[in-house]
Protein backbone atom coordinates (compact mmCIF):
# COMPACT_ATOMS: atom_id res chain seq x y z
CA UNK A 1 0.00 0.00 0.00
CA UNK A 2 1.41 3.72 -0.88
CA UNK A 3 0.28 5.31 2.73
CA UNK A 4 0.65 9.38 3.74
CA UNK A 5 1.32 9.84 7.46
CA UNK A 6 -0.01 13.09 9.35
CA UNK A 7 2.80 12.73 12.31
CA UNK A 8 4.56 16.06 13.76
CA UNK A 9 6.26 13.75 16.43
CA UNK A 10 9.69 12.74 14.51
CA UNK A 11 10.31 9.58 16.78
CA UNK A 12 6.58 7.99 16.43
CA UNK A 13 6.57 8.79 12.39
CA UNK A 14 10.26 7.26 12.62
CA UNK A 15 8.61 3.78 14.22
CA UNK A 16 4.77 4.29 12.06
CA UNK A 17 7.47 4.52 8.80
CA UNK A 18 9.71 1.34 10.08
CA UNK A 19 6.73 -0.77 10.70
CA UNK A 20 4.98 -0.03 7.38
CA UNK A 21 8.60 -0.47 5.54
CA UNK A 22 9.11 -3.75 7.39
CA UNK A 23 5.57 -4.87 6.03
CA UNK A 24 6.81 -3.88 2.34
CA UNK A 25 4.67 -0.71 2.35
CA UNK A 26 5.80 2.58 1.48
CA UNK A 27 4.80 5.88 3.57
CA UNK A 28 5.32 9.58 2.69
CA UNK A 29 5.57 11.56 6.26
CA UNK A 30 4.08 15.45 6.63
CA UNK A 31 4.64 17.33 10.00
CA UNK A 32 1.92 19.98 9.31
CA UNK A 33 -1.67 19.73 8.08
CA UNK A 34 -0.92 22.68 5.39
CA UNK A 35 1.81 20.72 3.78
CA UNK A 36 -0.43 17.01 4.22
CA UNK A 37 -3.59 18.84 2.24
CA UNK A 38 -1.25 20.22 -0.31
CA UNK A 39 -0.14 17.02 -1.13
CA UNK A 40 -3.29 15.15 -1.21
CA UNK A 41 -4.55 18.10 -3.64
CA UNK A 42 -1.82 16.61 -6.52
CA UNK A 43 -1.05 12.56 -4.93
CA UNK A 44 -3.18 9.57 -4.03
CA UNK A 45 -3.05 7.43 -1.68
CA UNK A 46 -3.94 4.01 -0.34
CA UNK A 47 -4.45 4.80 3.26
CA UNK A 48 -4.30 8.05 5.20
CA UNK A 49 -2.91 7.78 8.96
CA UNK A 50 -3.85 11.37 10.78
CA UNK A 51 -2.80 12.10 14.31
CA UNK A 52 -5.40 14.40 15.92
CA UNK A 53 -2.53 16.91 17.87
CA UNK A 54 -0.92 18.91 14.91
CA UNK A 55 -0.49 22.31 15.72
CA UNK A 56 -1.43 24.53 12.64
CA UNK A 57 -4.26 22.13 11.52
CA UNK A 58 -5.61 20.02 14.39
CA UNK A 59 -6.62 16.24 12.49
CA UNK A 60 -10.35 16.33 12.72
CA UNK A 61 -10.50 19.47 10.72
CA UNK A 62 -7.76 17.51 8.15
CA UNK A 63 -10.36 14.90 8.23
CA UNK A 64 -13.23 16.95 7.37
CA UNK A 65 -11.25 18.52 4.37
CA UNK A 66 -10.22 15.23 2.91
CA UNK A 67 -13.99 14.15 2.71
CA UNK A 68 -15.57 17.29 1.23
CA UNK A 69 -12.62 17.62 -1.37
CA UNK A 70 -10.86 14.31 -2.32
CA UNK A 71 -12.71 12.22 -4.58
CA UNK A 72 -11.62 9.19 -3.83
CA UNK A 73 -12.98 7.25 -0.82
CA UNK A 74 -9.44 6.19 0.50
CA UNK A 75 -9.41 4.55 4.06
CA UNK A 76 -8.16 6.69 7.13
CA UNK A 77 -6.95 5.57 10.24
CA UNK A 78 -6.35 7.61 13.07
CA UNK A 79 -3.31 7.32 15.57
CA UNK A 80 -3.61 9.72 18.67
CA UNK A 81 -3.00 10.12 21.97
CA UNK A 82 -6.94 11.56 22.00
CA UNK A 83 -8.65 8.71 24.26
CA UNK A 84 -11.95 9.84 25.13
CA UNK A 85 -14.89 7.97 23.81
CA UNK A 86 -16.73 10.96 22.79
CA UNK A 87 -13.30 11.90 20.31
CA UNK A 88 -13.17 8.64 19.13
CA UNK A 89 -17.18 8.39 18.27
CA UNK A 90 -16.50 12.34 16.75
CA UNK A 91 -13.80 11.13 14.50
CA UNK A 92 -15.92 7.73 13.24
CA UNK A 93 -18.46 9.99 12.56
CA UNK A 94 -17.01 12.61 10.70
CA UNK A 95 -15.66 9.91 8.16
CA UNK A 96 -12.48 7.98 9.70
CA UNK A 97 -12.93 4.39 8.96
CA UNK A 98 -10.74 3.09 12.58
CA UNK A 99 -9.02 4.72 15.32
CA UNK A 100 -5.97 3.77 17.31
CA UNK A 101 -4.68 5.22 20.43
CA UNK A 102 -1.30 5.88 21.67
CA UNK A 103 0.95 4.10 22.20
CA UNK A 104 0.34 2.14 19.05
CA UNK A 105 1.29 -1.68 18.87
CA UNK A 106 3.05 -2.76 15.98
CA UNK A 107 1.08 -5.97 15.12
CA UNK A 108 -2.24 -4.51 15.72
CA UNK A 109 -1.97 -1.41 13.65
CA UNK A 110 -0.52 -3.94 10.84
CA UNK A 111 -3.30 -6.21 11.15
CA UNK A 112 -5.66 -3.29 11.33
CA UNK A 113 -4.18 -1.57 8.24
CA UNK A 114 -4.54 -4.78 6.46
CA UNK A 115 -8.35 -5.41 7.71
CA UNK A 116 -9.08 -1.80 5.78
CA UNK A 117 -6.91 -2.67 2.66
CA UNK A 118 -9.49 -5.71 1.98
CA UNK A 119 -12.48 -3.52 2.68
CA UNK A 120 -11.58 -0.97 0.46
CA UNK A 121 -9.29 -3.15 -2.50
CA UNK A 122 -11.61 -3.52 -5.69
CA UNK A 123 -13.47 -6.13 -6.31
CA UNK A 124 -11.38 -7.53 -8.70
CA UNK A 125 -7.70 -7.38 -7.14
CA UNK A 126 -7.51 -11.23 -6.09
CA UNK A 127 -9.03 -12.56 -8.83
CA UNK A 128 -7.50 -14.48 -11.22
CA UNK A 129 -9.50 -13.11 -14.30
CA UNK A 130 -10.62 -9.34 -14.10
CA UNK A 131 -13.40 -8.93 -16.90
CA UNK A 132 -14.96 -5.90 -17.42
CA UNK A 133 -16.64 -5.58 -20.72
CA UNK A 134 -15.24 -6.13 -23.12
CA UNK A 135 -12.21 -6.47 -22.13
CA UNK A 136 -11.09 -9.71 -20.23
CA UNK A 137 -7.27 -9.67 -18.39
CA UNK A 138 -5.96 -13.39 -17.39
CA UNK A 139 -3.63 -12.44 -14.69
CA UNK A 140 -2.03 -16.18 -14.71
CA UNK A 141 -1.51 -16.10 -18.38
CA UNK A 142 -0.51 -12.41 -18.99
CA UNK A 143 -3.03 -11.76 -21.11
CA UNK A 144 -5.51 -8.99 -22.22
CA UNK A 145 -8.17 -9.52 -24.86
CA UNK A 146 -10.32 -6.94 -26.18
CA UNK A 147 -13.70 -8.92 -27.65
CA UNK A 148 -11.90 -12.22 -27.42
CA UNK A 149 -9.17 -10.58 -29.21
CA UNK A 150 -5.79 -10.47 -27.55
CA UNK A 151 -4.08 -7.56 -27.37
CA UNK A 152 -0.37 -7.31 -28.10
CA UNK A 153 0.98 -5.33 -24.44
CA UNK A 154 4.57 -5.40 -23.56
CA UNK A 155 5.31 -6.39 -20.15
CA UNK A 156 5.11 -2.93 -18.17
CA UNK A 157 1.99 -2.21 -20.15
CA UNK A 158 0.47 -5.39 -19.51
CA UNK A 159 1.20 -4.57 -15.55
CA UNK A 160 -0.17 -0.83 -16.34
CA UNK A 161 -3.36 -1.73 -17.49
CA UNK A 162 -4.20 -4.38 -14.67
CA UNK A 163 -3.07 -1.51 -12.22
CA UNK A 164 -5.74 0.82 -14.01
CA UNK A 165 -8.42 -1.88 -14.21
CA UNK A 166 -8.22 -3.01 -10.46
CA UNK A 167 -8.76 0.61 -9.55
CA UNK A 168 -11.52 1.96 -12.35
CA UNK A 169 -13.34 5.23 -10.92
CA UNK A 170 -10.28 6.49 -8.84
CA UNK A 171 -8.34 9.19 -9.65
CA UNK A 172 -4.28 8.13 -9.85
CA UNK A 173 -1.78 10.69 -9.46
CA UNK A 174 1.64 9.81 -11.53
CA UNK A 175 3.40 9.36 -8.51
CA UNK A 176 1.00 6.68 -7.05
CA UNK A 177 1.49 4.92 -10.54
CA UNK A 178 4.94 5.05 -10.77
CA UNK A 179 5.69 3.89 -7.35
CA UNK A 180 3.07 0.87 -7.85
CA UNK A 181 4.17 -0.58 -11.18
CA UNK A 182 7.68 0.80 -11.60
CA UNK A 183 8.49 0.03 -8.06
CA UNK A 184 9.13 2.12 -4.48
CA UNK A 185 11.81 4.56 -5.79
CA UNK A 186 11.85 4.90 -9.56
CA UNK A 187 14.62 6.52 -10.86
CA UNK A 188 12.07 7.99 -14.43
CA UNK A 189 10.48 10.92 -14.69
CA UNK A 190 6.88 11.12 -15.21
CA UNK A 191 6.86 11.13 -18.98
CA UNK A 192 7.32 7.66 -18.94
CA UNK A 193 3.95 7.20 -17.15
CA UNK A 194 2.49 9.33 -19.73
CA UNK A 195 3.90 7.31 -22.65
CA UNK A 196 2.65 3.99 -21.74
CA UNK A 197 -0.70 5.95 -20.94
CA UNK A 198 -1.12 6.89 -24.20
CA UNK A 199 0.01 3.21 -25.83
CA UNK A 200 -2.13 1.76 -23.38
CA UNK A 201 -5.15 4.23 -24.73
CA UNK A 202 -4.19 3.40 -27.76
CA UNK A 203 -4.40 0.06 -27.66
CA UNK A 204 -7.15 -0.69 -25.55
CA UNK A 205 -8.67 2.07 -28.39
CA UNK A 206 -9.92 3.59 -24.91
CA UNK A 207 -11.82 6.64 -27.06
CA UNK A 208 -14.80 8.85 -25.70
CA UNK A 209 -16.82 6.03 -27.70
CA UNK A 210 -15.45 3.38 -25.65
CA UNK A 211 -17.43 1.72 -22.62
CA UNK A 212 -14.08 2.28 -20.29
CA UNK A 213 -12.34 5.54 -21.38
CA UNK A 214 -9.65 6.63 -19.95
CA UNK A 215 -8.93 10.34 -18.86
CA UNK A 216 -6.38 12.56 -17.86
CA UNK A 217 -6.58 15.38 -15.36
CA UNK A 218 -4.39 17.97 -15.80
CA UNK A 219 -0.85 18.71 -13.70
CA UNK A 220 -2.30 15.54 -10.99
CA UNK A 221 -2.47 12.13 -13.05
CA UNK A 222 -5.09 9.61 -14.86
CA UNK A 223 -8.49 7.69 -14.34
CA UNK A 224 -10.07 4.86 -16.09
CA UNK A 225 -13.98 5.31 -15.76
CA UNK A 226 -16.96 3.35 -16.85
CA UNK A 227 -18.55 5.46 -20.12
CA UNK A 228 -21.36 7.43 -18.22
CA UNK A 229 -24.87 5.26 -19.72
CA UNK A 230 -26.85 7.50 -22.56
Amino acid sequence: MRVALLEDDKEQSAVVVRWLEKAGHTCAVFADGKSFMRNLSRESYDLLMLDWGIPDVPGDQVLEWIRKNVQAPVPIMFITARSDEKDIVSALERGADDYLVKPVRQMEMLARLHALERRARNEFIAKEIIELEPFVIKLGERKLYREGVEIDLTHKEFDLAVFLFRHIGQLLSRGHILESVWGRNPDINTRTVDTHISRIRAKLALSNESPLRLSSVYFYGYRLERAASE
